[in-house]
């Protein structure tokens, strides 16, 4: 290895507890212990590793990349970390022992010697800047509260349809503070129709709701909605309470991610790389940020275009055997990320024509929306990478450009109007992936 250790440990690490194997190489021995997961305790565990070897390096294998034990040995300058896939240790051990017999100190023992023994194949984990990991947890959490935000309005939307289905007729989006107030003012029909014009239109106006149409539209929906669908108490009430405590939950989930969108933007547009991805065709301030969070900002990090589709997942994984080959999507990544370039890459087919005519051209061949935007995903992922290497803009009309001289077979898709294209897409598939 380029580094001299003065020690290799290995943790297998639970929640509960970490057994430990430190192999020492003057002695050339193998010591195990068992230390606490709590704080107090790992913490004495390094304390007596410094008090045996100073402040000289030391080699730590982990099977993880993030979480509280890699978190809490970070912040120590002379562990050096190096997380390796729990499925090759798994694989390792199996590949010993066919009975399958596992114990906590024999992974131990199997991560120092992977490291040992293949040291060319297992790199130090090097932390990306507090601001990028920062934006990824926020990034994270606001997918997580989204996901959230739509099983809450998928519950109310389910119980208001067993005593008050019109409601949800006179609103195309659920997921709105209008929605929630609205719901909670007039929670039947019979108090919605039991107001004026007048104090409706004033209510959407105080909303932000400033379409005379839509304020029209819908008072005129509550007027002529007709009849309850039921008046029993045994069925109303119960749901009513539902609704009204959903809708609190809803709301209050509502004004926490305008702040989280906040503190995101804020954060990205500090960032050095933020201009460039940007300005991507069909990032917006939700995938933009996500975007940089994959390619991160250290520029050696990917040796090639290949080698960052992999990492994220968007490259499939090719296999032979005998006369056999097959290929299959790659199941060991982030799969935040992945999902991020993918859901970025649908969208990018609203904004760029070629990509719209490259997604086109697959879903003709036979291929299924989701095929077709992964097969758009790693098109867009060589694009990028070069774009990014050499710190250059994407520029639409430049690779356009180069597909004319090139005399792509997109070239001659491009003739159609963006328009024109872009339904002509939309009606191929339009589901999220």
């Amino acid at each position: 290895m380029e580094r001299t250790f003065v020690a290799y440990i290995g943790i297998d690490w639970s929640d509960r507890k970490h057994d430990i194997c430190l192999y020492d190489p003057e002695s050339a021995q193998r010591e195990y212990s068992v230390i606490g997961a709590q704080p107090q305790e790992i913490a004495n565990w390094v304390a007596t590793l410094q008090q045996r070897y100073g402040n000289s390096p030391i080699a730590i294998c982990l099977e993880q990349k993030r979480g509280p034990l890699i978190y809490a040995l970070c912040q120590y300058d002379n562990l050096v970390l190096f997380p390796i896939n729990p499925r090759t240790v798994s694989n390792y051990r199996r590949a010993f022992q066919p009975s399958r017999a596992k114990s906590d100190p024999v992974d131990a023992q199997i991560l120092i010697e992977l490291l040992l023994k293949h040291p060319d194949k297992i790199p130090p984990w090097q932390a990306a800047s507090c601001e990028l990991r920062a934006l990824r947890q926020w990034s994270e959490s606001r997918r997580m509260l989204v996901g959230e935000k739509v099983r809450l309005t998928n519950r109310i939307t389910a119980a208001l349809k067993n005593f008050y289905p019109q409601v949800l007729e006179w609103f195309e989006d659920k997921d709105t503070q209008v929605f929630c107030d609205f719901i909670t003012q007039y929670p039947d029909l019979h108090s919605a129709q039991a107001v004026s014009a007048e104090e409706l239109t004033l209510f959407f106006q105080s909303h932000r709701v400033i379409r005379r149409s839509a304020i029209e539209r819908r008072i005129h929906q509550i007027q002529t909605a007709g009849i309850p669908l039921t008046e029993d108490p045994g069925m109303v009430e119960p749901m009513q309470w539902l609704v009204q405590t959903l809708v609190i939950q809803l709301k209050a989930l509502l004004h926490r991610l305008d702040e989280l969108n906040q503190t995101i933007e804020q954060l990205f547009q500090s960032l050095p790389d933020a201009a460039f991805f940007d300005a991507l065709p069909g990032a917006g301030p939700h995938l933009a940020p996500r975007l940089l969070i994959a390619f991160g900002d250290d520029r050696s990090r990917f040796g090639s275009a290949q080698a960052f589709m992999s990492y994220i997942g968007i490259a499939p994984v090719k296999e032979e055997s005998g006369k056999k080959r097959w290929t299959h999507w790659r199941w060991s990544c982030p799969k935040f990320l992945r999902q991020s370039f993918v859901e970025w890459a649908d969208q990018s087919r609203r904004h760029s024509s070629w990509a719209n005519a490259f997604y086109q051209q697959h879903r003709r061949s036979g291929k299924s929306h989701p095929k077709a935007i992964r097969a758009l995903a790693y098109k867009w992922g060589r694009i990028l990478w070069r774009c990014w290497q050499d710190r250059v803009p994407y520029d639409e009309d430049r690779y356009l450009a180069a597909l004319q001289r090139k005399k792509s077979p997109l070239a001659a898709m491009l003739v159609q109007s963006p328009v024109e294209m872009t339904t002509t897409a939309d009606k191929c598939g339009n589901s999220m992936v």
